[in-house]
C-alpha cells in the first residue's frame, strides 16, 4: 500500500468545525506540520475534503 505525506499549508482559521475534525483526524495540528499516512480510501477521502487546505506528496 502506498503511504502519503500530508502537510498542512493553509490556516484552519475560519474553517468550520466539521474541516477542523477533519484536519485533527488525519493529525494535524499546525502550520506546515507534516503526517504520514497509508493510502487507504478513508484517508485519501479526508484529504479530498481538505485539498485547499493541505499538500499531498507521495512517499516511494
Amino acid at each position: 500500500m502506498a503511504k502519503l505525506k500530508v502537510t498542512l499549508v493553509k490556516s484552519s482559521i475560519g474553517s468550520t468545525k466539521r474541516q477542523k475534525a477533519t484536519l485533527a483526524a488525519l493529525g494535524l495540528r499546525k502550520m506546515n506540520q507534516t503526517v504520514e499516512h497509508n493510502a487507504s480510501p478513508e484517508i485519501i477521502g479526508m484529504i479530498n475534503k481538505m485539498k485547499h487546505l493541505v499538500k499531498v506528496e507521495e512517499v516511494k
